[in-house]
C-alpha cells in the first residue's frame, strides 16, 4: 500500500443537529428501568462543529493515541501502524506481530503510556492467531524507537482464554489507569455457542480485564485476584462486545458495548459486578426473536447507564476535557458507526441527561479522541482522519 498523503481539505461549517433517536425499537414491548435511560431529550445548547479531513487514504483504520508531542498513532485493521506527526503519514511501523484480519479482527486499538515520554511505552491490542484456526484477543506493548520508525521489544501481556474459531466480537479498547495498570475490553466471539461464556468468570470472553502494563499481571483490586473462583484478570463480566472505553475526570472506567438489534449500552464497570449479558439485554437477535428469556432485568445484575434501540453501533470513546467546547466539558464522546456521527451525551451526576448527534453524516466512526486545543480528531471506516472543530 502507498503512503496515505495527508490533506487539507475544509469543509463548510454544518451545524450538528441535536436530535434524539426517534426510530421505532425493535424492542417495543422493552421498557427502560428509570427515566431517561434511553431516548433522552435533545441537547440544544449550540455546539456544531467545523469538519476538516486531515488524511484520506487510509485502510481501514481502528485506533488513534496522541503522544505527548502531538504527533498520532493510527492503527490499520490489515496488521500496519503508522505516525502522524507534522502533517506527514509515516511508512507502517517495523516490528508488529502477525494479525488474523478476517472479519472484525486485525490490529485494533493503541495507546500511549501516561510517562511516555520517558519510557516510550505503547499498547497495542489485535486478533492473533492461534492453532486450529482459532483466535483471540491478545495486549502486546513494546517502545516507539527515537526515530519513530519501529516499536522495540514487543512482548504479549495478555491473551485472551480460550481461543476460539470465530471472526467477530474481539472487543479490545485499552485504557490506560493512571497507576501503572491498564483496562482491556474484550468480546464474547458472537457466536451462539460462545456467548454464554460471558458470564462465566474462568473466561476472559466478554470482560472488563485489569491488568499491569508492563507484565500483565492481575492487579490487586481485581475480584478474583485472591482466588474465589475466577480467572484474577476479570475487572467485570456479562458484556456482550466493547469497542469503547475511557475514563472519567474521577479516574473511574466507562464503557459502551455493542448490542444485537437494539441493546448499545453505556456502563460504568465496577470490580465485581455482573452486566448481564446474554441473561438480561434490551434490544432482540438479528433475526428478531427474542434473546434468551426476552429478560431486561435480573437480579444480580447491573442495568446498563443507557441504552439505544435502534443502535447507533458504538466504537471508540472521549470524554471531553479540552478548551474549544467548554459547553461539553465532561461530556461523553462516543463514535457510532452506525449512527454516522459522534453521539454527545451529557450527564448529570451518573445519569444521562441529553443526547446530540455531531457531525452527522461524516462516515462510520471508529475511534474519536480529544486534540491539546480541545478539537476532536475523528477516525473512519471509510479511511479518514477528521478534525472536528469551531
Amino acid at each position: 500500500m502507498k503512503t496515505a498523503i495527508a490533506l487539507v481539505a475544509v469543509l463548510a461549517a454544518t451545524p450538528a443537529l441535536a436530535q434524539v433517536n426517534q426510530a421505532p425499537p425493535n424492542a417495543p414491548n422493552q421498557k427502560p428501568a428509570f427515566e431517561n435511560q434511553t431516548r433522552a431529550p435533545a441537547l440544544s445548547d449550540g455546539v456544531a462543529v467545523r469538519q476538516q479531513v486531515v488524511i484520506r487514504g487510509l485502510d481501514s483504520p481502528w485506533g488513534l493515541a496522541l503522544l505527548p508531542d502531538g504527533a498520532w498513532l493510527i492503527t490499520e485493521k490489515p496488521g500496519r501502524m503508522r505516525l502522524f506527526a507534522d502533517g506527514a503519514l509515516s511508512e507502517p511501523l517495523k516490528g508488529l506481530p502477525k494479525v488474523d484480519a478476517r472479519s472484525q479482527g486485525g490490529l485494533l486499538d493503541v495507546a500511549v503510556a501516561p510517562d511516555f515520554a520517558q519510557s516510550r511505552r505503547v499498547w497495542f491490542s489485535y486478533a492473533e492467531p492461534r492453532e486450529g484456526g482459532k483466535n483471540g484477543t491478545a495486549v502486546a506493548t513494546g517502545t516507539l524507537s527515537a526515530d519513530g520508525t519501529a516499536l522495540e521489544g514487543v512482548e504479549v501481556i495478555f491473551r485472551q482464554d480460550p481461543a476460539w474459531a470465530s471472526d467477530k466480537h474481539f472487543g479490545s479498547r485499552i485504557v490506560p489507569d493512571g497507576k501503572g495498570g491498564i483496562f482491556v475490553t474484550t468480546g464474547e466471539r458472537s457466536v451462539i455457542d460462545a456467548r454464554p461464556l460471558a458470564q462465566d468468570v474462568n473466561t476472559h470472553l466478554g470482560k472488563v480485564l485489569h491488568i499491569d502494563g508492563k507484565t500483565g499481571a492481575p492487579l490487586s483490586g481485581n475480584p478474583f485476584a485472591q482466588g474465589g473462583g475466577g480467572k484474577p484478570e476479570i475487572w467485570s463480566w456479562g458484556h456482550r462486545n466493547i469497542q469503547s472505553a475511557a475514563l472519567d475526570g474521577q479516574g473511574r472506567l466507562w464503557t459502551v458495548e455493542h448490542g444485537a438489534k437494539g441493546g448499545d449500552e453505556l456502563n460504568r464497570p465496577e470490580a465485581g459486578k455482573n452486566y448481564g449479558w446474554p441473561v438480561i439485554t434490551y434490544g432482540v437477535e438479528y433475526s428478531g426473536k427474542t434473546i434468551g428469556k426476552g429478560l431486561t432485568q435480573a437480579e444480580g445484575m447491573e442495568q446498563p447507564v443507557y441504552y439505544w434501540d435502534p443502535v447507533i453501533a458504538p466504537s471508540g470513546m472521549a470524554i471531553y476535557d479540552g478548551a474549544m467546547f467548554p459547553e461539553m466539558r465532561g461530556d461523553i464522546l462516543i463514535g457510532g458507526l452506525k449512527s454516522a456521527s459522534v453521539v454527545r451525551l451529557k450527564l448529570q451526576g451518573d445519569r444521562v441527561a441529553g443526547e446530540q448527534h455531531l457531525a452527522q453524516g461524516i462516515g462510520r466512526v471508529r475511534d474519536v479522541a480529544v486534540a491539546p486545543d480541545g478539537a476532536l480528531m475523528v477516525l473512519t471506516d471509510e479511511g479518514a482522519l477528521v478534525r472536528l472543530a469551531r
